[in-house]
C-alpha cells in the first residue's frame, strides 16, 4: 500500500518525512516526483511514504491512479502559524507561485501577504478535505499532537523499524522559517 501525506507545507511536512525514514518496511521521500510530468508525477514504488505539498494540486489524478487502495494523511497545522511563516517566504516557493501565478494580476494593494496565505491555507485544505471525503484509509495529524499522531499513524499502517526513534524526530524543528 502507498501512503500519501498531504498537507499545505510549513506544518510539519518535513519532519514527518524524517520520522518516516526510520521504517523499514516502506520506502519514504519527501518531494521526490516533483517536476515530473504526466505519469511520471505520480509513480511512486509500491510500499512508499511521499510527503509533498504538491500533491494537493493533483488530487483528481491521484485519487484516478490510487483511489481507494492508497492511505493518506491530512497533516495540519493551525492557520495563523502557516499563514505567518509562509509570509515570511513570500516572494518564493509555493506561496510566490500561488499569488503570482494562480492570482494573476493580483494587485499588490488588494490583498496583503498575510491574506493571500490565509486564502491559500484555506484552499488546500479545502481541497484535500473534499478529496479524503469517501477515503477509507486515512488519518489527520495536527501538528500540535504530531507525536502522538505519528504513532497513531505507525500502527495504522502496521510499521516496522524504529519507532523510538521517529517520536524523537518531532523533538526537533527542520526547515523553520526564519
Amino acid at each position: 500500500m502507498n501512503i500519501f501525506v498531504l498537507s499545505t507545507g510549513r506544518c510539519g511536512s518535513t519532519t514527518f518525512a524524517a520520522a518516516s525514514k526510520h521504517i523499514t518496511n516502506y520506502s519514504s521521500a519527501h518531494e521526490s516526483r516533483a517536476g515530473q510530468l504526466n505519469g511520471g508525477r505520480l509513480n511512486y514504488p509500491s510500499s512508499h511514504i511521499e510527503v509533498d505539498n504538491r500533491l494537493s494540486w493533483f488530487l483528481g489524478s491521484l485519487d484516478k491512479v490510487y483511489g481507494q487502495r492508497a492511505f493518506y494523511v491530512h497533516l495540519i497545522r493551525e492557520r495563523e502559524e502557516v499563514a505567518n511563516s509562509f509570509a515570511k517566504r513570500y516572494n518564493s516557493g509555493i506561496i510566490e507561485a500561488y499569488r503570482k501565478r494562480i492570482f494573476i494580476g493580483l494587485a499588490p494593494h488588494k490583498a496583503s501577504p498575510l491574506e493571500v496565505c490565509r486564502h491559500y491555507y484555506d484552499t488546500v485544505n479545502a481541497n484535500i478535505k473534499m478529496f479524503l471525503k469517501d477515503k477509507e484509509h486515512q488519518l489527520t495529524i495536527w501538528l500540535q499532537d504530531a507525536a502522538e499522531g505519528f504513532e497513531s499513524f505507525w500502527d495504522q499502517i502496521r510499521a516496522e523499524g524504529d519507532k523510538a526513534a521517529a517520536l524523537r524526530e518531532w523533538q526537533r524543528q527542520y526547515n523553520a522559517s526564519p
